[in-house]
């Protein structure tokens, strides 16, 4: 059993959402350029300031933590504790003006992701996730569940897109078997699909080619409203995971779904 995530982390998460939530907004919708990485994905200055920004403050005030950011690196990931940042999940979304990118803050301790955030800063929407706690949405008092609306057939289903499937023949052909098996499917949610799962509104979330910086945060949220997040084989997810992705409001949802996926 994972031990609960100490308090002063979980107060240290939220003002790291906090201090990103307003640089981003400060670039959103504004004139703002943005450069290609080596793999092509692009990044901009409120990428980098956002990130730039929580490293600042896990290094006044958590000086022994790991990091593992999407766009400055890694240091210290032999540490007991490492804290995994994505400053704008969905930069795609976010330069074309669409309010569906988020803040992913996660912290991990011992691989084991014990923290996480989902922040939408311009619907100031937040989901947090620790681990001995349920999760919670806007800092209210009423956790949020998720709510299964059955089996397969009646199920709802959300991936970010429908290409991250395309790499490998394999996942191809997986997920398109479950696309059949289900009500319907919806593409375009990045970051914001999973907080959805939480909250009630969607029943599977399906993905491929991620990195940890795009799926260790979702781990506490999903898991603190009662739905199931692994690989496509059930396994646990951290730092050396082969990114793909299952997330399912429910165990026997889960199950259901994994067995499509994998054959």
């Amino acid at each position: 059993m994972i031990e609960p995530c100490p308090a002063e982390f979980v107060e240290l998460g939220g003002r790291l959402a906090d201090e990103a939530r307003d640089i981003v907004l400060g670039h959103y919708r504004q004139p703002i350029g943005f450069d290609d990485k080596a793999d092509e994905s692009p990044v901009t200055r409120a990428d980098r300031e956002a990130e730039t920004r929580m490293r600042e403050i896990l290094g006044r005030q958590a000086p022994g933590h790991g990091i593992l950011g999407e766009e400055h690196g890694a240091e210290n990931l032999d540490a007991e504790f490492v804290w995994v940042l994505d400053p704008i999940d969905g930069t795609k979304a976010f330069i074309s003006g669409a309010p569906v990118f988020g803040t992913l803050i996660a912290l991990l301790r011992a691989d084991e992701p014990v923290l996480g955030i989902i922040d939408q800063p311009v619907s100031r929407e937040r989901w947090l996730g620790a681990a001995g706690q349920d999760t919670i949405f806007n800092n209210e008092d009423q956790a949020c569940r998720v709510a299964p609306r059955g089996g397969l057939s009646d199920s709802v289903l959300w991936s970010t897109s429908p290409h991250m499937f395309d790499n490998d023949p394999a996942d191809r052909a997986g997920y398109d078997r479950l696309r059949e098996r289900i009500k319907f499917v919806h593409y375009g949610g990045e970051c914001y699909q999973y907080g959805l799962l939480a909250s009630g509104f969607i029943d599977l979330v399906v993905e491929a080619d991620m990195r940890p910086h795009d799926y260790c945060a979702l781990v506490p949220v999903v898991q603190g409203a009662g739905g199931v997040i692994t690989d496509w084989r059930g396994r646990p997810l951290g730092l050396r995971s082969d990114g793909r992705v299952l997330a399912a409001a429910g165990a026997e949802l889960h199950a259901a779904a994994m067995a499509v996926l994998t054959g």
